[in-house]
């Protein structure tokens, strides 16, 4: 899945909010646009971490999560900060260890032995990947709902409930695993190293 896919797909889902001629969303439905823009980058989480590259897939996770922050940050009106967002997730992901990050870097590392490796590591870093993004996406949704802003953003008054939403992140991310590989086999065709593109800095 190529950073243009995740880049139509986040226009698609922000579209409502940036139409002049189209009238406000409701709570409701930005909540729905939200929660689908969520789910369309874990799916984008899990097919980066098929890059059969050690750790040019967790660098390409770090961009895929930075560009669902952008768009949940167009859905609620809320100025986009990079390096906040960046600082963000590495905060929440980084606080995740060891249940996150440490299966997910022995899972890209594991891709060194040929063959073998390469399949196990790729499937255990999707779903760790898929449920760190799910979880980064569920927190940022509450978070921006309740009128919160990057500025704002507390790490430590959420972690519990992104702890909650990275186990909910597994079932979810179990149940997109089919689809991640039919991506991950499309993307192959491209340059892997697009994901890595970063989102605008903030204006």
């Amino acid at each position: 899945m190529t950073a243009e896919n995740h880049t139509a797909t986040e226009g698609n889902a922000a579209a409502a909010a940036d139409t002049p001629e189209s009238a406000p969303m409701t709570s409701e439905q930005r909540h729905a646009a939200a929660e689908r823009l969520v789910r369309s980058y874990t799916l984008g989480g899990m097919a980066v971490a098929l890059v059969p590259v050690p750790l040019v897939d967790l660098a390409g996770l770090m961009a895929v999560q930075l560009k669902m922050l952008h768009g949940l940050a167009r859905l609620y009106s809320v100025a986009f900060r990079a390096d906040l967002g960046r600082s963000a997730a590495a905060s929440l992901v980084g606080g995740a260890l060891p249940t996150a990050v440490a299966p997910a870097l022995a899972a890209s590392l594991g891709k060194l032995v040929p063959v073998s490796g390469q399949l196990l590591g790729g499937g255990s870093l999707a779903v760790a990947s898929g449920a760190a993004t799910y979880a980064l996406g569920k927190v940022f949704i509450q978070h921006f709902a309740a009128g919160g802003t990057f500025l704002t953003f507390d790490p430590e008054a959420v972690r519990d409930y992104f702890q909650q939403q990275f186990e909910a992140g597994k079932q979810v991310a179990a149940e997109l695993k089919p689809k991640s590989r039919r991506g991950a086999r499309k993307a192959g065709t491209d340059d892997t190293t697009t994901p890595a593109t970063e989102p605008p800095a903030a204006e």
